[in-house]
């Protein structure tokens, strides 16, 4: 189990945008399991929607990335690297997600090659799936990432690691 604090030791995000509370299980370079309580206090319900609110699909996936984040950041010789997205497919949002849910992420490793990473991602609340699909991402190291984010991201469209497989 990892907590917030080490959570902020391998993500570079921060508030407002860490959308995991906690890693409940990691086993290295296979799975990652984490969750977000979402509350009524996030910035994002005050617009979305009033009078009805939901939690944006982009940020459901954006913290379905940030446990496969933890995952990827936690392989050996990532540590210290930045997780940038470089595609989603097969994403289908199954179930809203509102207010006073826990939404309980689980990853797992499709494929890993070089600095390109493939995960399938399952969000679920109370069991039941809120969205689900495969992300693929770029790793880069964090002292060169303007040089080699716009080479990296280019490459991941030819380079999906989980396309032969």
């Amino acid at each position: 189990m990892l907590d917030i604090e080490q959570i902020r030791d391998i993500l570079p995000h921060r508030y407002p945008f860490l959308l995991v509370d906690r890693i409940l299980e990691l086993v290295p370079e296979k799975s990652c399991r984490g969750y977000k309580n979402v509350t009524i206090n996030e910035e994002f319900f005050e617009g979305h929607f009033p009078g009805h609110a939901v939690m944006p699909g982009v940020l459901v996936c954006e913290a379905m990335a940030q446990v496969a984040g933890v995952l990827l950041l936690s392989m050996t010789g990532n540590a210290g690297k930045l997780a940038y997205f470089g595609g989603m497919d097969k994403v289908r949002f199954r179930k809203p997600v509102l207010p006073g849910d826990m939404l309980v992420t689980d990853v797992e490793m499709i494929a890993s090659r070089g600095n390109i990473g493939k995960v399938r991602a399952v969000a679920r609340v109370d069991n039941e799936v809120a969205c689900e699909g495969e992300f693929i991402f770029a790793l880069v190291n964090r002292d060169k990432r303007r040089k080699l984010v716009d080479s990296a991201v280019e490459n991941t469209a030819e380079q999906d690691p989980g396309k032969n497989e």
